[in-house]
């Protein structure tokens, strides 16, 4: 089996996570977070919607992290963002940081909103 060492272009990949904190490039980020392609910015949840949609365009899909249990997101954000051409997949938290880490590893235009465990 070969074995190829994963590039991360300018995104940064999950590192770990733990209650209410995540590692992301290195880095120790309390509390929920927005991880795209061009950077990483705190999230204040599912009513900043703002923070999600000024991603249009650089994206296709954001992978959403509804802390350490899936759940459903509100049905208007859901809305706002595939109004906006920004596909959603909701999945618990560890489960979003390990396909984000994929995704990314695969190029993808991908961001991860994600909730703390």
């Amino acid at each position: 089996m070969r074995l190829n060492e994963i590039q991360y272009t300018d995104a940064v990949p999950v590192d770990g996570y733990g209650p209410g904190f995540f590692r992301i490039g290195g880095k120790l980020v309390d509390g929920a977070a927005v991880i795209a392609p061009d950077g990483v910015t705190g999230w204040g949840g599912y009513e900043d919607v703002e923070t999600l949609l000024a991603l249009a365009g650089a994206i296709d899909v954001i992978l959403m992290g509804t802390g350490a249990e899936i759940s459903h997101i509100p049905s208007d954000l859901r809305r706002s963002l595939e109004d906006a051409g920004i596909g959603v997949e909701v999945m618990a938290s560890p489960s979003a940081c390990r396909t984000y880490n994929v995704l990314l590893s695969e190029g993808r235009r991908v961001a991860l909103a994600v909730l703390p465990v």
